[in-house]
């Protein structure tokens, strides 16, 4: 593939993913108080999926699909960065952290039903219910809060720190945008502390991902724009270089 259509991808697929992933959360948010709800009775948060299950699971399902952009986005951006161990770990650890979260987010259109429909439905025995409630708290507890969270925070923070180091050894990213991205890595690493009940752990770890896809968009606008501006002899390093502010060295900056 030209590096002008690569980059346009890699920057559509920054864009798309972020905004996708933050619009999905926000109508989660508002139709099901996701994810608040989970504070509530078990019983109560899967007769109010029920509710609503079709547009909750969809919901849910868009935004897994977002979350399984980053899969795409670690492997365009380490070829960007041009082989070697930091950008081979970075694609390795970016795909996986796609994985965890999909993995934790798609229990709840394709698990979740049966269990919220065998709660509402007023012909299921005391113990049909309680098995229901148990058998979600497992899945939330294993996928939701292990898989989803604890190694999605910690995989992609990891990655997130492998492909800025990655971008900057080759002066692919300037230190702003660089900066930008590591600010988000103990915030997003915030999240390991709220089931420790450490106040404002959850605030840090939300404002962590919202200056992530902050600066998912930058970087992803930077690239489009660069892709319309590419000349067809340009390599792929100047280009990249110019998307995140970086002049390329040996040739000057587009006025």
């Amino acid at each position: 593939m030209p590096a002008r259509s690569a980059h346009t991808v890699t920057g559509a697929l920054l864009i798309g993913g972020a905004v996708l992933v933050n619009a999905a959360f926000a109508l989660l948010s508002g139709t099901f108080d996701y994810p608040d709800v989970l504070r509530q009775p078990t019983e109560e948060v899967l007769l109010r999926f029920h509710t609503h299950a079709l547009l909750i699971g969809t919901l849910f399902t868009l935004l897994a699909l977002g979350a399984a952009t980053l899969a795409p986005i670690a492997l365009r951006t380490a070829r960007m960065a041009a082989g070697g161990r930091t950008s081979t770990a970075a694609a390795t650890t970016g795909v996986a952290a796609a994985a965890v979260q999909v993995a934790g987010l798609m229990r709840w259109p394709l698990l979740v039903p049966p269990l919220a429909g065998r709660v509402a439905d007023p012909d299921s025995s005391a113990a049909q219910r309680a098995e229901a409630v148990e058998l979600f708290e497992t899945l939330n507890r294993m996928l939701g809060q292990i898989v989803g969270e604890t190694l999605g925070y910690v995989l992609t923070a990891a990655w997130t720190l492998l492909i800025v180091t990655a971008l900057r050894r080759r002066s692919l990213i300037s230190r702003p945008v660089a900066a930008l991205a590591l600010t988000c890595v103990p915030l997003i690493l915030a999240g390991l502390l709220v089931p420790f009940g450490v106040p404002g752990a959850d605030q840090a770890n939300f404002a962590g991902y919202v200056l992530w896809s902050l600066w998912l968009i930058l970087l992803g606008t930077g690239m489009l724009r660069a892709s319309r501006i590419q000349s067809p002899v340009q390599d792929h390093e100047g280009t990249a270089a110019r998307a995140c502010g970086v002049p390329e060295p040996g040739r000057p900056t587009a006025s």
